[in-house]
């Protein structure tokens, strides 16, 4: 590694000393279109309109920060906290604190299809692997709650990931990542066009050894297919089709406890649109997911496994009622159904229906101001009745210059798990839900700041907040036996920032830091994963050579992993460093990549008997 470093030093300081040759940076460089987000009211809106603050993650920023999966890149949102273990099923990523090890309190989104699993005790781990990187467009996250647009489980945020359009990805193209602690990742994709349209199909898989200390190997293993297609002027149809198996270790390595885990999920789904004339337009999505999850305790011969099933349907309607006024409406019916005769001790699956009716309202009162009023009714079968509204109202205080300020009320059901669990371990009970859990409930209240400034090449974002949770479930250890119970209310308080600035040509230097302070009383405060201050910065560097240098940082205080009782409040110290190398012969381009990956110490992950080690990797891409 230090070799690799020493080489590397010499080359960028080469470079360097040619920087003077780069262009100056014209005034078109900064004046950029502000991003248009899709999923945070459904309406698709300008950056500054949004009833929310949210980090938009574009393909460039995605490929530049040399990760391998979604929840790597999502360690530079702030308020995020990331784990790098498939200790439950998958990577996680939760915002505000993850509170349990499965980060079930986010709505994550692929294209608009929700990708929370309802196994376990609900679960954004697995969704978040659900597409290769290089098949993403952008990713979209709501720092916030979305019940008003999204229902349950929106609770303190969305990830919607947006993959690119088919057209897009025409040809052949291909990756292969090759490095240290077992990394090998391949992917190709193959895109090509028929009589209406255009269609891509992506075949990849991401292995390792896993975090030194815990139970590896792990490997996922992916196909996706998208057409996109159109029978008239008017009408827009997308069909994609996918699997994905993830394939991992659990438990300490060498310990009784070793446990190989699969989980299988296949989804199918159809999307069709129509513009009804120059002021409205149709949608309608239907979709079906099933997911199939295997677990060996080998030392205890016990064997924990299930399926799921998910059907959605839902239909949105959008209308421009005026120049001032715009509506999007609609509803949504899913059903949820389980089975696991090992977490339940029944045969019969467990079934739970959705019924949402969502609306938004953007109303323009004035040249420099914008009122968003929204809110969702749900109805579930097991939970009953829920209302989600949120109000907020935008000032363009100057160009440039943006105020937020609103309130909202969102809620999460409890999971199927937390409801009806019944676990037996050696044949004796060991989790029995009593079934009394009520919905959490969440009142937010923020303040929000957007700046754009382009001649100076800086834009940024802040936003101020205060989450009143009520009802926090938590699974209950005073007895042999475990239920589920609302056990506390407490409030999250803090406030969080994102600064952008290019100071010249080719150069990007991002900095975000956020306070949270999280009033819970249990488990001496201590929520898991909810440092209370943490830091990230990014610094890119693009020469007139086109060699790309990406140097990123991320500084946590400390808090407290999963495994770690009451005590072990650790920090997080990482750094990463990335050079890429461009390559061209002909029509064809690709890249040549190394990432070197935590250049510090080991740090534990979610657990502190888990390590994440140094890493070299090399990455070649062949875009066509």
């Amino acid at each position: 590694m230090r070799c690799w470093v020493l080489c590397l030093s010499g080359l960028l300081c080469h470079t360097l000393a040619g920087a003077q040759s780069a262009q100056a940076l014209s005034e078109s460089d900064y004046f950029q279109d502000m991003p248009i987000v899709l999923s945070v009211s459904r309406l698709p809106q300008r950056l500054d309109e949004t009833p929310g603050a949210v980090t938009v993650l574009d393909r460039d920023f995605i490929l530049q920060t040399g990760a391998r999966d979604v929840t790597d890149v999502l360690r530079w949102v702030p308020g995020f906290q990331v784990s790098s273990t498939f200790e439950t099923v998958a990577p996680l990523a939760s915002y505000h604190g993850g509170f349990d090890g499965y980060s079930n309190r986010m709505q994550i989104l692929v294209d608009g299809r929700s990708v929370y699993s309802p196994f376990f005790i609900g679960s954004g781990g697995a969704g978040l692997q659900t597409v290769a990187l290089q098949d993403i467009d952008r990713i979209e996250v709501l720092r916030g709650s979305n019940s008003a647009s999204y229902g349950a489980r929106a609770l303190l945020g969305v990830v919607n990931i947006v993959t690119r359009h088919s057209q897009d990805t025409l040809g052949p193209k291909f990756n292969l990542t090759q490095g240290e602690n077992g990394v090998k990742d391949t992917q190709a994709s193959f895109g090509w066009t028929f009589a209406t349209g255009t269609v891509r199909l992506g075949l990849d898989q991401r292995a390792d050894d896993g975090l030194l200390g815990a139970n590896g190997k792990n490997q996922i293993d992916r196909f996706n297919l998208r057409a996109d297609f159109s029978t008239d002027a008017h009408t827009e149809w997308q069909f994609r089709l996918g699997q994905t198996s993830l394939a991992s270790g659990k438990g300490q390595l060498g310990s009784i406890e070793e446990r190989p885990t699969q989980l299988d999920t296949q989804y199918v789904q159809l999307d069709w649109r129509r513009n009804l004339n120059v002021d409205s337009d149709l949608a309608v999505s239907i979709s079906h997911t099933q997911e199939a999850y295997v677990d060996n305790i080998i030392g205890y011969k016990l064997n924990y496994d299930g399926i799921s099933v998910n059907n959605n349907l839902a239909v949105t309607h959008t209308i421009r009622l005026s120049a001032n006024h715009r509506v999007v409406w609609g509803g949504e019916f899913r059903s949820e159904a389980i089975e696991s005769a090992s977490f339940y001790s029944q045969a019969n699956p467990l079934v739970t229906e959705y019924s949402r009716l969502f609306g938004n309202l953007e109303w323009r009162l004035g040249p420099n101001w914008l009122l968003n009023a929204g809110a969702l009714a749900e109805h579930s079968s097991v939970t009953g009745d829920s209302v989600a509204p949120r109000v907020m109202l935008n000032w363009h205080a100057a160009p440039g210059h943006t105020f937020r300020f609103g309130v909202s009320n969102a809620y999460r059901p409890p999971s199927t798990f937390e409801k009806s669990a019944n676990l037996y371990v050696l044949g004796m009970p060991y989790i029995q839900s009593s079934g009394q859990v009520v919905p959490e409930s969440l009142n937010a209240t923020e303040l929000g700041y957007l700046m754009d400034v382009p001649k100076l090449g800086l834009s940024g974002d802040l936003r101020v907040f205060r989450e009143q949770l009520g009802g926090f479930i938590r699974q209950l250890n005073g007895g042999p036996v475990r239920d589920y119970v609302n056990d506390e209310n407490f409030a999250i308080e803090g406030w969080e920032y994102q600064l952008k600035w290019h100071p010249w040509a080719g150069t990007q230097l991002m900095w975000s830091q956020t306070y949270t302070d999280i009033g819970s009383v249990s488990v001496g405060g201590t929520p898991y994963a909810a440092p209370k201050l943490a830091s990230t910065l990014v610094l890119r560097q693009r020469f007139a050579s086109g060699l790309d240098v990406s140097l990123m940082h991320l500084d946590s205080g400390t808090a407290k992993l999963h495994g770690s009782g009451n005590g072990n409040l650790m920090a997080m110290t990482r750094t990463d460093l990335r050079f890429g190398w461009p390559l061209r012969w002909g029509k064809h381009a690709g890249e040549l990549a190394l990432t070197l990956q935590n250049l510090g110490l080991p740090y534990a992950d979610y657990d502190p008997g888990f390590f994440f080690r140094k890493r070299a990797l090399l990455t070649l891409r062949l875009d066509h």
